[in-house]
């Protein structure tokens, strides 16, 4: 109401100084003026009344129509930022835009660049079922140790799923069956052939086959552990049908890989991931396109057909698929969607086009504290000391399956994680910084005006692990609000959890959030809270409440 008020009293303030001027040219006495700035100001009130239910009728309107008010500058008066806000780029010309005003980018050494090279020491690569969210920890095992598999054999299945096989990645002898806290299983690692062989499927006839006849498919193949759900982040449900699909076709991440080196020479296959994409929902298929250079993104993502596409521009996390669900078709209620990345639609395309479950990846090596970051061409799950074998600078280093924000830690002899197609290696930060509370001694990646970082907006910076200062009061900051660039109270969300307070955490949003969305907020948190963490508690809470 107050914004509609200040825009009701820069288009109507002209009035009410007309009304003064004009009693004072006529003589009129005092009281005379008194009526005329009181009927002045009842104008204006009434006004910003009108302006205020007008634009209360047309956010109703566009939400039921999926636009985004705020971000599309629909209102009787536009603001400020709609008027003289940034242009977007010549190439979206025609297509829906979504403008992010809130984010940060942070910009890191060590981005991967050149040609892919081929991963060709990388002997060992893992199923690791804990990558798989909502199985059991202990699912049923099909393979023993010592068994020969090819690429596509079930290894496991959960036994709430029984149907959907999880497979292997490659074809090689299952050499170790590793296992975490409570005996769950979180590894199970098999030593590659030097030639690959792969199970064959019969796929089904596209233009033929129906809607469950695919699915069948999907969960024999392996196929089905492409996808994701939203909310939860979990394996989805066979028997649901999503509403809509999603796909990001790019990362806005820091040093995360260019979706353009990714997709060369899979273009094909990409669109055939797409084509099963459109037949598995009764809705759309969504391609969020990286609206933030001066050149278009490539024109598989853009002429792609069976989709529906909208640009995206601003910092990160722009390109997290959850900001984008939520600038286009929250999810609200009973909905459900599924998700997918650029690699994951290739691996399905191929599985329907050449009937093998082919899971090859492009990783990218980012990280100051390689010799030579670049990319490579490799399985899920490869070998972490394997693919960084030769590339360090020194030994005493954190190794990261994912990005800094929302990877996951590893030690040379883990392995990348599924759904991950970066390693980033950076400096251990297990050093004490003197007066570090009070003087900004070093540059660092921050969004703090103590530090000129604004002044040199295209400086990369080195970055290590130290968080400089440790867990304290969870205070209430704006830092969060700077940076999350939707319509939730992270905050707010974060308290409920740890009070354990159901309704609340609901009515807040947080069936929107996966931890990829609030990394950003734990890294600027003053609190230096473990917010991906208490997230994904209260994830865990929601789903065992139904």
């Amino acid at each position: 109401m107050k914004s509609i008020l200040n825009k009701a009293v820069l288009t109507l303030g002209t009035l009410f100084m007309a009304f003064e001027l004009s009693a004072q040219n006529e003589g009129a006495s005092g009281s005379n003026i008194f009526i005329y700035t009181l009927v002045g100001i009842a104008v204006i009130l009434f006004f910003g009344m009108l302006i205020n239910v007008a634009d209360n009728l047309i956010g109703i309107e566009a939400k039921q129509n999926n636009i985004d008010v705020e971000d599309g500058g629909l209102a009787l008066i536009p603001g400020f930022k709609h008027l003289f806000g940034g242009k977007v780029a010549d190439y979206t010309a025609n297509s829906p835009v979504t403008i992010l005003r809130r984010g940060h980018d942070i910009l890191l050494e060590g981005e991967a660049t050149g040609a892919v090279k081929e991963a060709s020491g990388v002997t060992r690569f893992a199923v690791q079922p804990p990558s798989f969210r909502g199985l059991q920890p202990i699912p049923k095992m099909t393979v023993e140790v010592g068994a020969s598999v090819k690429a596509g054999d079930q290894i496991f299945f959960d036994k709430q799923m029984p149907d959907v096989a999880f497979v292997a990645p490659v074809s090689g002898e299952v050499i170790e069956l590793n296992r975490g806290a409570k005996r769950a299983i979180a590894e199970i690692v098999i030593l590659a052939d030097k030639k690959q062989e792969y199970r064959t499927f019969s796929q089904p006839d596209m233009k033929t086959a129906d809607r469950e006849t695919i699915v069948n498919f999907m969960k024999e193949s392996g196929g089905w552990s492409l996808l994701r759900q939203r909310p939860y982040n979990t394996i989805p449900n066979p028997e649901v049908t999503p509403r809509d699909i999603f796909v990001s076709t790019f990362d806005s991440a820091p040093l995360a890989p260019d979706s353009a080196v990714v997709v060369a020479g899979q273009e094909a296959a990409f669109q055939g991931g797409v084509d099963v994409l459109a037949r598995l929902t009764d809705g759309q298929v969504h391609l969020g396109l990286d609206g933030r250079g001066d050149t278009a993104p490539p024109a598989v993502f853009t002429q792609a057909a069976n989709a529906s596409k909208r640009y995206f521009k601003g910092k990160h996390p722009v390109g997290n698929v959850g900001v984008q669900i939520h600038h286009t078709a929250p999810v609200g209620g009973s909905d459900t969607v599924w998700v997918l990345g650029v690699q994951e639609v290739i691996t399905l395309g191929k599985l329907f086009q050449e009937g093998r479950f082919d899971v090859s990846r492009v990783v990218a090596l980012t990280g100051s504290e390689l010799e030579t970051p670049h990319y490579v061409r490799t399985y899920a799950g490869a070998n972490v000391g394997e693919l960084l074998k030769g590339l360090l600078k020194e030994e005493h280093v954190r190794v990261i399956s994912g990005d800094v924000l929302s990877g996951e830690q590893k030690a040379m002899n883990n392995y990348l994680n599924f759904y991950d197609d970066q390693i980033t290696v950076i400096k251990e930060g297990d050093y004490f910084e003197m007066f570090g509370w009070l003087l900004p001694l070093s540059p660092r990646p921050t969004i703090s005006n103590t530090f000129p970082n604004f002044l040199f907006p295209k400086v990369k910076f080195e970055g290590d692990t130290n968080t400089h200062g440790e867990k304290r009061a969870f205070v209430v900051t704006n830092d969060y609000e700077q940076v999350m660039p939707m319509d939730v109270y992270p905050q707010q969300i974060m308290k409920s959890i740890l009070i354990n307070d159901i309704e609340r955490m609901e009515g807040l949003g947080i069936l929107e959030l996966v931890e990829e969305d609030v990394a950003l907020c734990e890294f600027v948190c003053v609190s230096k809270q473990p917010l991906q963490q208490i997230l994904r508690e209260g994830l865990e809470t929601m789903r065992e409440q139904g």
